[in-house]
């Protein structure tokens, strides 16, 4: 009888797919008969190896999914060369709990400070906890929106960006966008904003000046703002571009160097702004206040 419930057991996991667990069960099933084990200590080990496997062929789709131009990790960042960045609250946007409350994280700063890179690492922690992310520059995203619509599938892309648990849009600002693509790329940030999915962007324009990036619309950059900042943690980064250290250090001459940092200011509207910390936290209620001070 317990040959047959033995064979019996083999193929039935044979037929629920559970191929790690078939490929490990004679040698689990005497380690347990050896050792003593209780029957649901058994088919928690047993399970156990299945539920591995399955995750790591889950992280992995979910990484090739992503379209990473390069994959970073947060602990290769070096915290050291970027003073002005809090690392506790990075630590804290890497614990993923950004992803439930859908709030949005910017990234503000020059060139080469490493916001692509912190990006990135959110977005590769985000598959690694099981979930999917897509990955885009705003202007690829902007031509590709640009292109359905032609092609009179704009809806099927919009779902597209829409559907992932993280949208990462990297470098807006860099080329202005022109009157459609704005409009496009309004249309994808609002989609995400009504089902309260979080997103992770990259500019080196402060807010102030998104009006130039949304082709001149200042209502536009402003709509696009509001929802963005409604929960949204910004993290301004203050600092030296790594190439340019790495130039430093081989004994080249310094490029010129960007001017300044950049400022994040809590608001637009009608183009004025008021400046924000070095990384700030705005949710629902600080948004509230302010709108009720300025008499919004």
């Amino acid at each position: 009888m317990s040959l047959a419930y033995a064979a019996q057991a083999s193929a039935a996991l044979e037929q629920l797919g559970l191929s790690v667990a078939l490929l490990h069960l004679d040698q689990v099933s005497q380690q347990a008969a050896a050792e003593s084990w209780s029957y649901s200590h058994f088919l928690g080990y047993l399970l156990d190896g299945e539920l591995q496997e399955r995750r790591r062929k889950t992280v992995a789709l979910n990484l090739q999914f992503a379209g990473f131009p390069v994959l970073k990790r947060l602990a290769e960042f070096d915290f050291a060369a970027q003073p002005s960045l809090d690392q506790r609250l990075i630590d804290e946007l890497a614990t993923g709990r950004f992803l439930s409350e859908g709030r949005n994280v910017i990234f503000l700063g020059p060139p080469g400070v490493g916001k692509t890179h912190l990006a990135t690492a959110l977005g590769v922690i985000t598959c690694e906890l099981g979930h999917r992310v897509y990955f885009t520059s705003a202007l690829e995203m902007a031509r590709k929106l640009t292109k359905a619509m032609a092609e009179n599938r704009l809806h099927r892309e919009l779902n597209k960006l829409t559907h992932p648990k993280l949208l990462i849009i990297d470098e807006i600002g860099y080329l202005a966008l022109d009157a459609p693509q704005s409009a496009l790329v309004f249309q994808a940030i609002g989609k995400r904003y009504e089902r309260g999915l979080a997103l992770v962007l990259t500019s080196n324009k402060s807010f102030v000046d998104w009006g130039h990036i949304f082709a001149g619309d200042l209502v536009l950059a402003s709509a696009a703002l509001d929802r963005l900042l409604h929960r949204c943690t910004v993290v301004n980064i203050r600092g030296d571009s790594y190439r340019l250290r790495e130039r430093r250090q081989a004994g080249l001459p310094a490029l010129p160097h960007p001017t300044g940092g950049v400022a994040a200011p809590a608001a637009v509207a009608g183009g004025r702004s008021r400046e924000r910390p070095a990384a700030a936290t705005r949710d629902s209620s600080n948004v509230m206040s302010q709108n009720e001070s300025e008499g919004r």
